[in-house]
């Protein structure tokens, strides 16, 4: 467990600022609006009372038996509640500065940074103050996280920094083993024995993500990748151009982005594609035709995307382009009104993560800077009249939810040679309530030589959305908790034995076995099995 003490300590709560959380506390149990009880309740000297000393406060009184637990109390005074409704909490760890094999021209370059990153990007400069120390870097982002009121016992760890692949064996092992450490609450001294210890633990790990390149990924790749538990892979494809890729030096080309795609499908992997407008050579029309290859190449179709607008930086080669004419950045409204045309064409089963990278506008020499990217562009698709149906955009995030009314669907798709059901439970206005993918490869397929997927269907994700709620815990009209997922895999299991398929297999993480094992599953070498 995190050492919430010493955070707390850190915090310096005085007494004049816990007597005033109390009272503002008291106002919020009585129906008062939060962001009224602190403006009645000043402090003595001067200024207001945060949110995070109202969260230590109702952990004290609750914990101390003063006032019985009151969840929705808690989550009226949690800041930032966005950072857990989509189901899970995310920790962001970066890897320590490494050589990349990449010579891309766009790419900034920091000796101080792994590969693309800057230091003062908010979760780099967090990386950097721990000198890149795994574990400190996982306990610190749970302290910060349960001082602010979210929940963390339901973990995804997404490991950033650069070419994940390129990194030394010994290293990635060790790494992912501190960042367990800091999830279990003790060294380990071995990686398997912090990953059985996460089963149980109170920090589980319910995702695992690593970001690569296409060219790294081969069937030793995902073995390896599996024994670590990775679940989801972030792939740096930037363009479906081989012309483009050159000129911007990227280094593999688009068959290699497909056949990375297609192995990580094959082995039951999520895969994020990162897909960058305005680079050397693009432009405007260019950019709407590369974006349709990602739906249109049935090798392709991610399960989630993040569009990364090229930024043209002072420590990339990219500027002395710039410098000489050859480059020209888009505007902001360029960027707005190609974004706001192209997101309305994503498929439903795709999630679009962002769409512009959290680097501060200090470091953009030319071109858009404004980091709101996201928000600009679903105002402009509102003046339009258009709407983008991405997972992210139909989440149902603190709606409540009615399980009685909720419809069944099931998307049906091509992807990889494999045909792919996204399975969901949507509200009558279309609200996404949870989804399954499930994977139905040729019977008489290789795969990618796994012994667990030999005639195995594969469940490559279950996501249950709504706010992220304690093991074992409820919340009326939540919808975690009330049953979605087992219905959701109890119909990809009957779809798959319809279909002959003698086994289903789930690619889980480690904190989500206990959770299959309740459903019949049993542990392979790397994924939960059970027979049809």
């Amino acid at each position: 467990m995190t050492n919430q003490s010493d955070w707390h300590a850190a915090r310096r709560y005085t007494p004049e600022h816990l007597a005033q959380a109390r009272r503002i506390l008291e106002d919020v149990r009585a129906g008062g609006r939060v962001s009224e009880a602190v403006r009645d309740h000043p402090l003595p000297a001067g200024g207001y009372v945060a949110k995070h000393v109202l969260v230590h406060a109702y952990r004290e009184l609750t914990e101390a038996g003063e006032w019985p637990p009151e969840p929705q109390v808690l989550r009226r005074i949690r800041m930032k509640p966005t950072r857990t409704l989509s189901g899970v909490t995310t920790v962001t760890v970066l890897t320590k500065p490494y050589p990349c094999p990449g010579k891309c021209v766009f790419c900034p370059t920091d000796f101080r940074m792994p590969k693309s990153y800057l230091p003062d990007e908010p979760g780099a400069m967090r990386a950097l103050q721990h000198e890149f120390d795994p574990y400190q870097q996982t306990v610190a982002r749970l302290e910060a996280l349960e001082a602010i009121g979210h929940p963390t016992e339901k973990i995804e760890l997404l490991i950033l920094g650069g070419t994940w692949s390129a990194y030394r064996v010994d290293y990635q092992e060790w790494f992912v083993r501190r960042c367990l450490d800091g999830l279990n609450g003790f060294e380990a001294s071995s990686l398997t024995e912090a990953q059985a210890a996460n089963e149980h633990a109170v920090h589980r790990n319910v995702g695992l993500v690593i970001e690569t390149r296409p060219d790294h990924i081969d069937p030793h790749e995902l073995a390896h990748l599996r024994m670590m538990g990775v679940t989801k892979v972030q792939l740096g494809a930037q363009s479906l151009d081989d012309r483009i890729l050159s000129l911007n030096a990227r280094g593999h080309s688009v068959d290699q982005t497909r056949a990375a795609a297609q192995l990580l499908r094959a082995a039951g992997f999520k895969f994020v594609l990162h897909w960058m407008p305005n680079l050397l050579g693009a432009t405007l029309e260019s950019d709407r035709a590369d974006f349709a290859r990602l739906w249109d190449d049935p090798n392709l179709r991610p399960d989630e995307i993040k569009i990364y607008p090229c930024q043209l930086l002072a420590n990339a080669e990219l500027y002395d382009y710039w410098g000489r004419g050859e480059y020209r950045p888009y505007t902001t409204e360029q960027l707005i009104d190609l974004i706001a045309d192209i997101k309305r064409t994503i498929p439903r089963y795709c999630r679009v993560n962002r769409v512009i990278r959290d680097i501060p506008s200090t470091n953009v020499v030319d071109g858009n800077k404004r980091t709101s990217l996201r928000q600009d562009v679903h105002a402009e698709m509102r003046r339009r009249g258009t709407l983008c149906r991405c997972v992210r955009c139909r989440e149902i995030r603190g709606l409540s939810v009615d399980p009685t009314r909720l419809n069944l669907q099931d998307l049906v798709y091509t992807g990889g040679g494999a045909e792919e059901h996204f399975i969901s439970f949507v509200t009558e206005d279309d609200r996404l309530a949870g989804f399954l993918r499930l994977s139905l490869p040729a019977l008489d397929s290789a795969g990618v030589g796994f012994s667990d997927l030999e005639g195995a269907a594969l469940v490559r994700e279950l996501h249950v959305y709504g706010q992220s709620l304690e093991v074992g815990s409820d919340q009326d009209g939540a919808a975690q908790h009330i049953g979605l997922g087992t219905r959701l895999m109890q119909t990809a299991e009957a779809r798959a034995g319809r279909r002959g398929y003698r086994r289903m297999a789930v690619i889980s993480a480690l904190g989500t076995r206990g959770y299959y094992r309740r459903l019949g599953y049993r542990l392979g070498e790397t994924y939960m099995l059970k027979d049809l």
